[in-house]
């Protein structure tokens, strides 16, 4: 009879959720193209082990990682325990071949099987305390389905306890696998030991009713897994084995047509339906499709994000969670359209809004009636809009909530891909950015500056700069390249930050050349806000202009021309050897070229740009040089590192306004601040503006000491390098033009 009742459940339950997974499946075919996605097997195959086995990304977080972990683990190694069950509905003294009497088999079921126990007490306290209904937006469960949550932890629960209901009752009727084990499987044993007084016929009956019953809660759970948002379960090792491979961030991935790449200097060749960035969720490729199916709602992003830290309304995690609600609410028309049956498609609750099994909280439709067809993917509350524009131009893409994603979702790029279609086809974006545009394509520089300005910087210093094409004719004749970039050359505090490092160049031996009025901006603010044609239009100048100078070795200070030029320019054509000025100046250091001597009696705490850290992974060369300093004490912000925070310039926002809750800098310049330190060193030209905004109205405010400074760590070098201790001849201004 138990053999009878288990396989009629179990056929049951695959039905179901087979149903519903090759329903998933056939949907996400209906993305569009992502070509590569497994390219470098090897290199995938090693993230399976760190970030799916090993959990690495979870164990950043030490207390919830560590009870995940045991939770993830547990589902591995009680996969013996399903098994063992089934083999008892065929055969009750059945055990699994070979190993299935080993002592040390018995003890790990038992002892995970514990380790669960634990964790769930674990994960209640954590839920409990940071419940949203106490905590609001400081909870990173704001938004998320938490009814799901505690029904699964509940079902976790069920899945341990008929688990040692079973073997406890195994080891009373003499059929436990591990019967001549001692007490290895310990937690099977106390249970035995609490029913042995109930006789054996009543063990024996437990003992049906246990293996049904964890067969039972098995199944259930399948279902409702891949009804919910745990069929990340399934789905993190698939998307984590499709993600993008570089060392950091990366380059944002170019705009796709037939699977190549657009190329805007031939438009003509464009097929008229190709879509230009992702103006409905059809337009999203697999990959991305994907992406909204696996994420957990565990809040990580949200938590991590300067945006919604600061009183915004973009959340990483909400932005996710609302494409997956409506790509699985438009899934039935984008089945059909497809030629494909819609069966096994969620229903969709009129009175909740719930998309799928109402319990799993799996879905939600902000605006009831509207038929999901007609929403438009960006758009107000008023326009029934998926995703509201204050949210889309919220982000700074600093790339806080990739780093954070333990399934590895790609927040940034559909992010960007979005504001592509806005930008390009509906002409919609912040009107400040359509000033920086204009200035991008006529000037070549987002202040719309003339181009012999570029060259300002270099009045005033002891030393001649080269400058290609009149004191250097080719550059194989200098070590390095410098790339000044816009800011460098042309906004004052910036400008300081060149002359040191092209002092500290000097100092230090080494040759290098300029551009000067050759050089355009590299045009990543116009790929961050969304404009791929106006980047393109600057990146392929600049690579012309690169290739025909012979570039091959880079030096730039500012990261985000250091990652355009060495991450996304090989994109057309330009591949160059590039290194960031902290990069160099570390091994300049180190070879003893150059020689910090005159101490530096100062707190400084280093601030992490975002487009050098968490996309480069450049962390250690900055406090290296900090370190080198003598006199100079180095303190760490709370947010630092693979963790740092924004300071707010980042995905174009140092063009636009922001209107919306707490300026960002003013949140990081808080952070700063509460260390009392003399000096907020950073490295990036962009950092240093904005910090050193937020800073002058501190100062203003009363909030700040007059004396504090916001330098860059090659001002602080150049200090110490030189004699005396006060700023040098590089870090004077000279005659400088206003760059507002």
């Amino acid at each position: 009879m138990r053999l009878a009742i288990g396989l009629l459940m179990t056929v049951a339950a695959l039905a179901v959720a087979g149903r519903r997974m090759y329903w998933l499946y056939r949907l996400m075919r209906t993305g569009q193209p992502a070509p590569g996605r497994l390219d470098g097997i090897g290199t995938r195959a090693k993230d399976q082990l760190r970030e799916v086995l090993g959990q690495r990304k979870l164990l950043t977080w030490s207390v919830p990682g560590t009870a995940h972990f045991f939770t993830f683990w547990a589902f591995i190694i009680l996969a013996a325990t399903i098994l063992e069950a089934y083999g008892a509905l065929f055969d009750r003294d059945f055990a699994i071949p070979l190993i299935g009497h080993w002592a040390l088999l018995g003890f790990l079921e038992d002892f995970f099987a514990t380790a669960v126990l634990v964790s769930l007490a674990v994960f209640t306290v954590i839920r409990l305390r940071s419940a949203p209904a106490k905590r609001q937006r400081a909870s990173r469960f704001y938004g998320s389905h938490t009814r799901a949550a505690w029904l699964v932890l509940f079902m976790i629960f069920n899945v341990v306890w008929t688990l040692f209901l079973y073997r406890g009752a195994q080891v009373n009727t003499g059929v436990f696998p591990f019967q001549d084990d001692g007490w290895w499987a310990f937690g099977s044993r106390a249970v035995a030991w609490l029913l042995d007084p109930l006789g054996t016929d009543a063990n024996e009956a437990l003992e049906t009713i246990g293996i049904l019953l964890q067969i039972g809660v098995v199944l259930g759970f399948l279902v409702l897994v891949v009804y919910s948002k745990h069929l990340h379960i399934f789905l993190a090792p698939v998307n984590v084995l499709t993600k993008r491979e570089p060392d950091g961030l990366g380059p944002l991935l170019p705009m796709m047509a037939d699977g190549k790449p657009i190329d805007f200097a031939d438009l003509d060749e464009l097929d008229e339906d190709a879509a230009l960035g992702r103006g409905k969720v059809e337009d999203f490729t697999w990959k991305g499709m994907l992406d909204f199916a696996t994420c957990t709602e565990c809040g990580r992003c949200q938590d991590q994000c300067p945006a919604w830290n600061t009183g915004k309304p973009l959340s990483p995690k909400l932005v996710i969670m609302d494409l997956r609600d409506h790509l699985f609410a438009k899934a039935p028309a984008l089945l059909a359209a497809d030629g494909a049956a819609v069966t096994g498609s969620p229903a969709i609750d009129p009175e909740t809004g719930h998309v799928g099994v109402p319990e799993s909280g799996f879905g939600r439709i902000p605006t009831p009636g509207q038929p999901q067809v007609e929403r438009p993917l960006v758009g107000t509350v008023q326009e029934g809009g998926v995703i509201d524009p204050d949210v889309l131009w919220s982000c700074t893409t600093c790339g806080a909530c990739v780093e954070q994603c333990p399934v590895d979702i790609e927040h940034v790029d559909h992010i960007l891909d979005m504001r592509r279609f806005q930008v390009l086809v509906e002409s919609s974006f912040p009107s400040e950015a359509g000033t920086m545009l204009r200035n991008l394509e006529n000037k070549g520089n987002p202040w719309g500056m003339n181009a012999r300005a570029r060259l300002e910087w270099t009045e005033g210093l002891d030393f001649e700069v080269p400058v290609f094409g009149e004191t250097v004719e080719d550059l194989s004749e200098v070590d390095y390249l410098f790339w000044v970039g816009c800011a460098g050359a042309l906004e004052d505090r910036a400008k300081k930050t060149t002359r040191a490092f092209a002092e500290l160049l000097h100092i230090a031996g080494v040759s290098f050349a300029v551009l000067g009025a050759a050089e355009a901006c590299t045009g990543d603010p116009a790929r961050r806000l969304g404009n791929e044609f106006v980047f393109q239009m600057l990146a392929q100048q600049n690579v012309e202009t690169l290739n025909e100078a012979g570039a091959t070795t880079i030096v730039a200070t500012c990261p985000h021309c250091f990652n355009s030029l060495a991450r996304e320019y090989p994109q057309l054509g330009g591949t160059y050897e590039v290194v960031h000025h902290t990069q160099l100046l570390s091994r300049l250091v180190d070879e003893g070229r150059l020689t910090p001597v005159t101490p530096v009696d100062s707190l400084v705490t280093y601030h992490d740009p975002c487009y050098l850290g968490r996309h480069n992974k450049v962390y250690s060369p900055p406090r290296e040089v900090l370190a080198s300093v003598p006199g100079l004490r180095a303190q760490e912000m709370h947010r630092c590192k693979e963790r740092g925070f924004c300071c707010g310039a980042g995905g174009a926002r140092m063009w636009m306004e922001e209107k919306i809750g707490k300026r960002i800098n003013v949140e990081r310049v808080d952070e700063a601040l509460g260390l009392d330190p003399d000096i907020v060193s950073t490295a990036c030209p962009f950092c240093l503006v904005m910090l050193g905004d937020a800073v002058t109205a501190k100062q203003q405010e009363g909030a700040a000491r007059a004396d504090v400074e916001v330098l860059d760590v090659a001002q602080l070098l150049v200090r110490s390098v030189r004699a005396g201790s006060g700023p040098t001849g590089a870090e004077q201004d000279g005659p400088q033009p206003a760059a507002g």
